[in-house]
């Protein structure tokens, strides 16, 4: 029974060939026989289809033969695969060189991701590997936040190993050519029905060298444990939750590779009497009950020091009073935000006869 390759690979007859494409690189990645769940006859199935589909030629001679495409095959339409010979009847074309010289492939595309991409051998940069990046808690008081300061951190995490370099060679070692991949860097892996891939070689990461002795201290790796110290600037304006990058400061990659970020979470203890809102500060003041009445001047406390605060007449309990630019910073440089003082008018609960009286002759007026 002829096998319907649109079916196969789950596309429209109307499917573009970006359409065709991307479902195969995802029915192969899916079905490859290298993974634990792969299947070599559903990946082969999978190939047979995109052989003839991701053609525009061969997909117009199917798409005009439709069941027959196998007897117009024999019959001198497009020659080179056919439902017995499978990803085969490719390995045999591509290899000898006929028929296969006019399909268009993208191996180093598709199969890229399986075996680390393309066939050529990797440069010692591209060998080596970015560290990964590190995060860490560091608490702060409630004016360091406001005002910025310096703190001291230390923490521990993989470093360049200081007897190699980072290079994970032992002092004195030779470069000498790899033997498993020959200097090439790559390794052919086979498929497992008459087609194979190269990959990166195991043994020298691609780059088809290695050194004869390897470090002792670090086992090749290039990186051992260490203790590291920093001074971090906290910028003035921070706030609680927000997180500092130092770039370069995480953990060493392997073999000389770049060393990752480390993201340092600034957590900022709570104030007595300040709350933050923003880039205002947020305070109480008590004011007697003849200070609300009558009006006057009051010493109020800002992370600044203490201020004269003006109360006028007849200020009720929960008025709030702006102290301009007496806030927090902004963390662009640009000024700083305001004090917001909320008074709260302070009823006595024990009275003298002679206030009991001003007050009950106060009522009576």
């Amino acid at each position: 029974m002829a096998k319907d390759y649109y079916e196969i690979l789950g596309v429209s007859k109307n499917a573009s060939q970006d359409e065709i494409k991307a479902a195969f690189r995802k029915l192969a990645h899916q079905h490859h026989p290298d993974k634990s769940h792969g299947n070599e006859q559903k990946f082969k199935e999978i190939n047979e289809a995109y052989q003839v589909l991701g053609n525009p030629e061969k997909r117009k001679q199917y798409d005009q033969f439709g069941h027959t495409f196998e007897q117009a095959q024999s019959q001198g339409g497009y020659s080179g695969f056919n439902g017995s010979q499978g990803f085969s009847g490719f390995a045999d074309a591509f290899r000898n060189g006929n028929n296969g010289q006019n399909f268009e492939f993208d191996l180093g595309d598709i199969f890229g991701d399986f075996f680390g991409g393309g066939s050529r051998s990797r440069t010692k940069t591209e060998r080596a590997s970015r560290g990964s990046d590190m995060e860490m808690e560091l608490t702060i008081d409630f004016r360091d936040a406001i005002f910025g300061a310096e703190k001291e951190i230390e923490f521990g995490r993989n470093g360049k190993c200081d007897v190699c370099s980072g290079s994970g060679a032992e002092p004195g070692s030779r470069v000498i050519k790899c033997s498993t991949c020959k200097g090439s860097g790559q390794v052919v892996k086979t498929m497992g029905f008459g087609f194979g891939f190269s990959s990166v070689c195991p043994e020298c990461q691609g780059v088809g060298e290695r050194y004869d002795k390897v470090c002792k201290k670090c086992h090749a790796t290039g990186v051992v444990k260490q203790k590291r110290k920093l001074t971090v600037k906290i910028p003035a304006g921070i706030e609680n939750g927000q997180s500092i990058r130092l770039s370069g400061e995480g953990a060493v990659g392997a073999r000389g590779g770049l060393a990752g970020d480390l993201y340092i979470h600034i957590k900022v203890k709570s104030h007595p009497r300040f709350n933050r809102e923003g880039n205002n500060i947020i305070s109480k003041e008590d004011i007697t009950f003849s200070k609300a009445a009558l009006g006057g001047n009051m010493d109020v406390e800002t992370i600044d020091g203490r201020v004269e605060l003006k109360i006028p007449e007849g200020t009720q309990s929960g008025t709030i009073f702006k102290l301009r630019t007496k806030g927090v910073p902004y963390l662009e440089g640009h000024g700083r935000g305001d004090h917001l003082v909320e008074v709260i008018v302070r009823t006595p609960s024990r009275l003298s006869r002679k206030q009991r009286q001003i007050l009950e002759e106060f009522e009576k007026e």
